[in-house]
């Protein structure tokens, strides 16, 4: 694998100047400055979900960094900048402004290796011929290929993970603002704001081969690009989400099956709440969105009653699945735009006691694709599907659906009505006004 230079010797500093108004930054001196004031002025790090905006708004609404004072506002323009500025505080409100693109994985996958891990050794002791498919690897030892693979894999963790904590803005400065290779973890905490921001999906250095994963098995990766877990009142807009410069389709194939180095874009995940994710691009990727991670009585005892998301404005193209798949959560998706490309399997996965609420949206499906593969059954899960168009005409995609795929049929009624939502616009003008103002960059 690759190996690059990483050199990081600034520490994080509370920024003085050049506070964001709009997508311009401005010279202001922020001492004794009022966050009203800032409100104001049209700051980005100032601003707060709207009333009615979402589920992100329900109770006490979600406001980040609002209120910070300009001691705790940062500009960072590298990886341990970031994460200096993230501790900086503890839970007091904070605005991370972030400048040009931060790598966490700038010094390569090498960097991660444990002393002794050798790839190729691995693949030859875990090849199917040599190792079969009727046992995984879980019991192998610390001095193994797979406990040399672990190893490494928990350098990476360590490396690429950034804990947000609560009453934070992280927001992009200008255009061109992200990051590469991280995931950020939105964990256990509540009032979180993230905006303006480009994500390239991290690279899983070291996946895991799963014999027992398929009859064929399996490579499995870890990081998402941002994972809200356990954590309530958190606001996602205007940022996008890419696999960038490496898609599926750059990486290799060993045991004839895909190396497999991306997990998701966003998940939703262990009891989280109140999320409202809008304007965004999720583009470029297989399983991109999962509200709920597993069916299984644990999980459902911590995320039943919970997961409550609102997705409106998004621009969801060329993605495999997942947009989102639903377990558990009242889930709010309209006038969001999906724009089907190759590989399309589904977008709406309807999983274990789900209750989606699917309106007032807008599908492109290329020649060929049928509308009936928008809507995925994996359980018994009623939803609410009206008011959405593909390709420009109106379409029933419970109905459509239910017709093409008998064997999997779905039933409508979601059991509620959404009321926190702001502006509605006919499902018809979705693909203009989503295709123009959804991403980073289109805040200015």
């Amino acid at each position: 694998m690759k190996t690059q230079r990483w050199h990081v010797h600034v520490t994080a500093k509370p920024a003085t100047t050049a506070l964001l108004v709009g997508c311009t930054a401005l010279a202001l001196a922020v001492t004794g400055t009022t966050a009203q004031a800032q409100a104001r002025s049209g700051d980005l790090g100032r601003g707060t979900l709207a009333a009615g905006d979402g589920w992100g708004s329900y109770g006490t609404g979600t406001s980040g960094g609002a209120a910070a004072d300009a001691a705790h506002v940062y500009t960072v323009t590298t990886w341990a900048e970031f994460k200096a500025a993230l501790k900086n505080g503890g839970t007091a409100p904070k605005v991370i402004q972030v400048k040009g693109t931060i790598d966490a994985n700038a010094e390569g996958c090498d960097s991660f290796a444990a002393p002794g891990y050798d790839f190729d050794a691995y693949l030859q002791k875990y090849s199917p011929e040599n190792w079969g498919y009727g046992t995984n690897l879980d019991a192998e030892p610390d001095d193994s290929p797979e406990g040399l693979r672990r190893a490494s894999a928990a350098n990476q963790d360590t490396a690429i993970k950034a804990e947000i904590p609560a009453n934070t803005t992280l927001v992009g400065l200008g255009r061109g603002a992200g990051f590469k290779g991280a995931s950020l973890q939105i964990k256990a905490v509540d009032n979180v704001i993230v905006r303006n921001l480009t994500f390239e999906s991290p690279l899983d250095c070291f996946p895991q081969w799963d014999p027992t994963d398929t009859s064929v098995g399996n490579w499995n990766s870890e990081y998402d690009s941002a994972v809200v877990y356990g954590s309530t009142h958190v606001w996602l807009d205007h940022n996008t989400f890419t696999d960038g410069d490496h898609p599926d389709s750059t990486l290799p194939t060993y045991f004839g099956r895909i190396f497999e180095q991306h997990d998701g874009e966003l998940d939703i995940v262990k009891g989280a709440d109140y999320v409202t994710a809008s304007w965004n691009v999720f583009a470029d990727h297989d399983k991109t969105i999962l509200i709920g991670n597993s069916d299984s009585a644990s999980t459902a005892a911590v995320d039943r009653g919970h997961l409550k998301v609102t997705f409106h404005h998004n621009l969801f193209s060329n993605l495999v699945e997942r947009a989102p798949r639903v377990r558990f959560g009242q889930v709010d998706s309209y006038n969001n735009h999906f724009v089907a490309g190759d590989g399309y399997s589904y977008s709406y996965g309807i999983g274990m006691e789900s209750q989606l609420v699917a309106e007032h949206n807008a599908f492109t499906l290329p020649a060929g694709v049928s509308a009936a593969t928008v809507l995925k059954k994996w359980k018994e899960a009623p939803l609410t599907a009206a008011d959405n168009y593909v390709n420009g005409a109106a379409t029933d995609l419970i109905a459509v659906h239910n017709a093409e795929i008998p064997a999997e049929t779905l039933q409508s009624g979601a059991g509620w009505t959404p009321t926190l939502r702001t502006k509605v616009d006919p499902p018809r003008a979705v693909p203009r006004i989503v295709d123009h103002g959804a991403g980073a960059g289109k805040i200015c």
